[in-house]
């Protein structure tokens, strides 16, 4: 009976993976599909992924079409192929975009987004096709690509192995440090690699010539580690080498998939007859192709051999677009150093204007955005910005000269944002849609209009004028309805407007058409609470945990919700996971501060929660050990100084217990606060203050019964017959049922 309590891990760590553990031997449920070679030479990003769907997604329209229509994004980004039989209903303008209109690439946060994407998908497929319990055998994971990495290591945390068991090998080119590894290392069982040793002839080719070998090397588009084919294929001349990768690109450029064209094709060019002619533009196609869907491991990677593979005097264009591509990918990676550094150099070699333009630009960029906060500089950045404007002034063509000049000073008007002159980023983005609106077609530029309208629609955010920026969003997303971004702004505009329901709707849309992302799930679940229906908000909040176990405020909120509702038990449990995350990155934190890094303060709603869970089980000491930590972490967070009032209150500590109400209450005017206050005021018999407290209770909530009934019971204290009549009336109206507790209040006062 195969084991499905845990994944399975073959890690090699030395010599060849063909020499190992073969995965027949780990006795597992029956296969989804054939086990899948995950090296990125074959297909570059999503090479695993992409067969994966290949395979299943035409068995999963027959069984389950509906599951195919939610995954529509995720399936048609990763496997290109099925656009035939995958109807593409959700594209954005980004996705649209020729490259000379593309300004906008997707933040690097998008793959992981399709990785949580593809798990359900395949969680989903296995449960309609009724073939669960199986598995999913990846091979060579260590060879694979950022993005199939990332996935697997998804996969391993979010699938039930009981449903699909994941069996991966890896070589040592895997470290312990690798996401994925530690992923490996925490959900699968790590198998023995065996005993096996490699030989001098390939493993089922024992009667194969060396050509043989070598044909069958590069029939496999050169993934296989076994030395005996390796040194077959090494051990032939040099343009029989040349013949056989051109043979097998010409094979795979005859096929219908497209993603050999970002892995095997490049790669088999580089090494074919006449690399310097036929290289470079297919390693452009691809870089192309998995800069603008967010692959940006894969882009630098195409970019550095397409550099390597080209200069400046032979074709600058192409060199150029090596030398931009790879400093964009490398820039979203947070590599960059790296890419000022090729900005530089491309400044160095060459004199052209359009070029230098891009330069300047992409380096206002770096300074003013992303750059590490050390590095960023905003008056440099302007320095540059403006030599961009400068030489766009000087394009000949009036139509280009526009839109090159617009473009740059959006650029520069992020960067006034930044030196926090808002008014003169305003003045630059709202003149800019009106010079592109006077000389461009209706058709034209669309993706560079609506980042200029989503601009400002940020700008006119942080300037409070928000009707405006809602007008603002509700035009970008009728020109670009699919971009989930633009609804998940506009959600939280109009919940800062106070119109949940709406923000709602717009946070419905953004989860339809993307793939899974924490954040509007997260906001959502705080709207969700503040309407009320709180076990909606829960099933967010845990969600967000689901993809992300690490989300601290979704702790916290789903901790306060358990709490409100009673679950003490489960709140703790909540409390303690958020505590733990905290615990971990303290951890790494302290190892940051031996290398000059900062250390993380404690998170004050934790502590707070943790203070409240301990203050109604009666550990006070413990409670007011939190307490006082989440006062000191954030000074400025009034929950904790209204929790520690009430644990002084109920110490019997009631000087402290006003002393922490009070600031609370200068951080937040709320009116629960003020009731409290009150109470503690007339526990102390400061009758003027607690009439005064109560009072403004019920400046801010009239139907406040107990408020009118409090604040008469201190009106007697100082003989006040009038206002005590007057507040007992009210009470009496707004809580008949309860008029005995007035009745000696007004007998007291004449008037029963």
């Amino acid at each position: 009976m195969p084991d499905t309590s845990q994944h399975r891990w073959i890690h090699v760590e030395h010599g060849p993976l063909s020499a190992s553990k073969p995965f027949a031997e780990c006795a597992l449920p029956p296969l989804l599909l054939p086990p899948v070679n995950a090296h990125r030479r074959l297909r570059g990003p999503y090479t695993a992924a992409g067969t994966i769907l290949r395979a299943l997604v035409p068995q999963a329209l027959a069984c389950a079409p509906e599951l195919v229509t939610a995954h529509e994004i995720e399936i048609l980004t990763v496997a290109p192929e099925l656009r035939d039989s995958v109807p593409s209903t959700r594209e954005t303008l980004t996705s649209l975009a020729v490259p000379k209109e593309r300004t906008r690439y997707y933040s690097p946060l998008r793959t992981l987004r399709l990785a949580h994407g593809l798990t359900e998908f395949l969680r989903d497929y296995a449960r309609a096709a009724g073939r669960a319990p199986a598995s999913l055998v990846l091979d060579r994971v260590d060879q694979a690509d950022q993005t199939d990495q990332e996935l697997i290591t998804v996969l391993l945390r979010r699938l039930d192995p009981a449903l699909v068991t994941v069996a991966v090998r890896s070589g040592p080119a895997l470290a312990g440090s690798d996401p994925l590894a530690e992923a490996l290392a925490a959900f699968a069982d790590r198998i023995p690699a065996g005993n096996g040793t490699a030989g001098n002839v390939a493993r089922d080719h024992q009667a194969a010539g060396p050509g043989d070998l070598a044909a069958a090397y590069v029939a496999a588009d050169c993934t296989d580690d076994d030395p005996g084919m390796l040194a077959a294929y090494e051990s032939r001349p040099a343009r029989d080498r040349q013949l056989l990768h051109d043979s097998r690109a010409a094979e795979l450029e005859a096929s219908d998939e497209f993603s050999w064209r970002l892995g095997a094709i490049p790669y088999h060019l580089e090494h074919g007859s006449d690399p310097a002619r036929r290289a470079p533009a297919a390693l452009a196609n691809a870089v192309d192709h998995c800069i603008v869907l967010g692959f940006y491991q894969a882009s630098t990677e195409l970019g550095r051999r397409g550099l390597a593979a080209t200069d400046w005097s032979a074709d600058w264009k192409l060199r150029w677009t090596f030398v931009a591509r790879t400093a964009t990918s490398l820039a979203a990676r947070g590599r960059t150093e790296e890419a000022e550094q090729l900005y530089q150099e491309a400044r160095a070699c060459t004199a052209q204007p359009l070029i230098h333009m891009q330069i300047a630009y992409g380096l206002a960029m770096l300074y003013t955005r992303i750059h590490p906060p050390e590095r960023i500089d905003h008056r440099l950045a302007l320095g540059w910005i403006n030599e961009s404007i400068a030489l766009a002034s000087q394009i000949s063509d009036a139509r280009e000269r526009e839109f090159s000049t617009v473009f740059n000073e959006n650029g520069r008007a992020l960067i006034e944002k930044h030196l926090g002159h808002p008014e003169a980023a305003l003045r630059l983005v709202s003149d800019g849609l009106d010079r592109l609106d006077a000389v461009l077609e209706a058709g034209e530029h669309l993706l560079h209009r609506s980042v200029l309208r989503h601009n400002r629609a940020q700008v006119y955010t942080g300037l409070g004028r928000l009707a405006e920026a809602a007008a603002d969003y509700r035009a970008v997303i009728a020109a670009d309805p699919n971009y989930a971004e633009y609804h998940f702004d506009l959600g939280n505009l109009l919940r800062r407007l106070g119109d949940d329901e709406a923000a709602l709707a717009q946070y419905e849309i953004a989860i339809g058409v993307s793939p899974p992302f924490c954040e509007v799930f997260y906001n959502r679940g705080d709207t969700r609470a503040a309407c009320g229906d709180l076990e909606g908000a829960l099933a967010d909040f845990g969600y967000v945990l689901e993809l992300d176990p690490e989300y601290v405020d979704a702790h916290v909120n789903r901790a306060g919700i358990l709490l409100q509702i009673g679950a003490n038990d489960e709140a703790d449990r909540a409390v303690q996971a958020g505590q733990a995350v905290l615990a971990a990155r303290a951890a790494l934190a302290g190892q940051a501060a031996l290398a000059g890094q900062a250390v993380a303060p404690d998170n004050a709603p934790l502590l707070c929660l943790r203070g409240r869970l301990d203050l109604e089980a009666g550990r006070f000491e413990m409670a007011k050990g939190a307490l006082d930590r989440a006062v000191a972490a954030d000074p400025a967070f009034a929950e904790a100084w209204a929790t520690r009032g009430t644990l002084a209150f109920e110490m019997g500590d009631l000087h402290g217990a006003l002393a922490d109400l009070s600031r609370a209450l200068e951080v937040k005017r709320d009116a629960a606060l003020l009731y409290n206050r009150a109470v503690v005021h007339r526990k102390l018999g400061q009758w003027a203050e607690a009439i005064d407290d109560f009072g403004a209770v019920l400046d801010l909530d009239p139907a406040e019964a107990d408020a009118w009934l409090e604040r008469a019971l201190c009106r007697r204290a100082i003989c006040d017959a009038a206002g005590v009549r007057a507040d007992a009336r009210r009470f009496v109206a707004l809580a008949p049922d309860r008029a005995g507790e007035a009745s000696d209040l007004l007998e007291t006062c004449g008037a029963a």
